[in-house]
């Protein structure tokens, strides 16, 4: 239940959903096969493909000192066909 860190909306992401796709972030020690099992068993809907990618934290600056955000891992889920799902509550 905790591998699903939310959903992440982005422009990537929407283009996506064209495709019967969607994108979680996810916990970065999580696996295909959790992820899989997370998604049908809190959407109840049917998986086909999981791709995992890790991205890298951004290195910032504030005046002179210097940070980095966190590294963090999406997860694109792509459905089998009849499935859905929608976030934004959209007709």
């Amino acid at each position: 239940m905790t591998v699903i860190r939310g959903p992440h909306l982005s422009e990537k992401s929407h283009i996506a959903a064209e495709n019967n796709q969607v994108v979680f972030k996810v916990r970065q020690d999580a696996t295909k096969a959790e992820i899989r099992q997370a998604v049908e068993l809190l959407f109840e809907v049917d998986v086909d493909n999981v791709t995992v990618v890790n991205v890298k934290g951004k290195a910032k600056r504030f005046g002179t000192t210097r940070g980095q955000r966190s590294d963090w891992k999406k997860a694109y889920v792509k459905l089998a066909e009849g499935s859905q799902l929608d976030f934004l509550g959209g007709e």
